[in-house]
């Protein structure tokens, strides 16, 4: 999951997402042969692809997995898995966006919208929320990369639009049609980064409060362990001390 550009609510995840490493590999996987089916099966020649190995590599996926998973998207016998984002709403009014991948439209909607109805959240129709994100590119990189006055300055010689970063590391957000010329740029000064993709920003935050922050993460927990959902955005923002309470 990726809710904002807050790291210390990104990080809350974190942890939930180790415990589930071989479910997140499953789609890490799942996404690398979506990309490889999209294009040519070389990360250097296919965007998409190059992406969807950085995030793999970043959850430290083996390099075997990862091929198995490029190869798959030649295979006579692979599955076909359709994109389909769904948009709702969740505890104190925030606004989600969840993105998955899934060969059977019709379990995967009941499951994104069981979930949604038990934990206080409910679907709404496409193009509800999506109306208040922006929708851009985002490269990450942990904080050893460099200050955040050192990485700034690189992202603005790469072309980059915004940079943002916390002591968890840096967000550099792009416009969608520059984000893999960025990441190429940003890969000479700074070296491989953790993530480049597609994403979805809020241009507004919503400031959650505890109880609702409590029934707000259990959804997402409930989402993310769907297997079809890939990616869950929102625009909720979580103070640190409720998201230390929390267990964040």
């Amino acid at each position: 999951m990726a809710g904002h550009s807050k790291f210390k609510n990104i990080m809350h995840r974190k942890g939930a997402q180790d415990k589930k490493r071989s479910s997140l590999f499953s789609k890490l996987s799942r996404e690398i042969t979506v990309a490889a089916k999209s294009g040519l099966p070389d990360p250097d020649m296919n965007a998409r692809l190059r992406s969807a190995v950085l995030a793999a590599r970043a959850q430290s996926m083996p390099n075997d997995n990862i091929q198995r998973a490029i190869n798959k998207a030649s295979s006579t016998d692979s599955e076909n898995y359709e994109e389909i984002r769904y948009e709702g709403f969740g505890p104190g009014g925030v606004s989600l966006i969840i993105e998955t991948l899934t060969d059977n439209r019709n379990r995967t909607v009941t499951n994104v919208r069981t979930g949604m109805a038990k934990n206080g959240g409910n679907m709404g129709a496409s193009g509800s929320v999506s109306h208040g994100f922006d929708r851009m590119g985002l490269i990450s990189y942990p904080a050893k990369a460099g200050s955040a006055d050192a990485v700034f300055e690189a992202a603005l010689e790469a072309g980059a639009e915004d940079v943002q970063s916390s002591d968890e590391g840096h967000e550099i957000w792009t416009a969608v049609a520059d984000l893999h010329e960025v990441a190429r740029a940003l890969e000479a000064v700074l070296g491989e980064a953790e993530g480049a993709k597609l994403a979805w920003r809020p241009q507004t935050m919503v400031t959650v409060d505890e109880a609702d922050a409590a029934t707000l993460m259990k959804l997402i927990d409930v989402l993310d362990d769907d297997d079809d959902v890939q990616t869950v955005w929102g625009n909720y923002d979580v103070p640190e001390d409720v998201m230390e309470r929390l267990g964040g």
